[in-house]
């Protein structure tokens, strides 16, 4: 089950249609939906988690804490609007886009993917983008 939940004020459109989006991509990854939560937050908030579970002193948009026993994906998504905000802007993207590219990109790592050497943020990107193309 995909639960979204917000200590913000943002409200996400669509959330059946991306919902059932996240699904196709697990499916398609050759995973299985397990408790996926995303928690929409401000920078304060996630920046609290980075430092108390990471001991990064720094702003991101994404934090994700996984769960996942073999190929059924459970996991805890952190997504700070505000740093979405600006990076759409910075990327010179529209913000749906921009947030639905960090909305996958939780989940893939989910999926095995991994973004902290170049081939492999290239690889990711590549998912990101393939995925972006059937979002609704």
């Amino acid at each position: 089950m995909i639960n979204f939940n917000f200590e913000n004020d943002f409200t996400l459109n669509n959330e059946d249609a991306i919902s059932n989006w996240i699904s196709r991509v697990i499916a398609l990854e050759g995973c299985k939906l397990g408790d996926i939560n995303y928690i929409f937050c401000d920078d304060k908030y996630l920046h609290k988690i980075n430092l108390d579970f990471l001991d990064h002193d720094t702003l991101t948009d994404i934090i994700s804490f996984d769960y996942s026993v073999g190929k059924e994906l459970h996991g805890d998504v952190f997504i700070s609007v505000e740093r979405v905000m600006d990076n759409a802007k910075d990327f010179k993207v529209n913000f749906d886009e921009e947030l639905h590219r960090v909305i996958v990109h939780g989940v893939l790592h989910y999926c095995g993917y991994k973004d902290k050497s170049e081939e492999d943020a290239k690889v990711m990107r590549e998912k990101e983008n393939y995925y972006l193309l059937d979002i609704i």
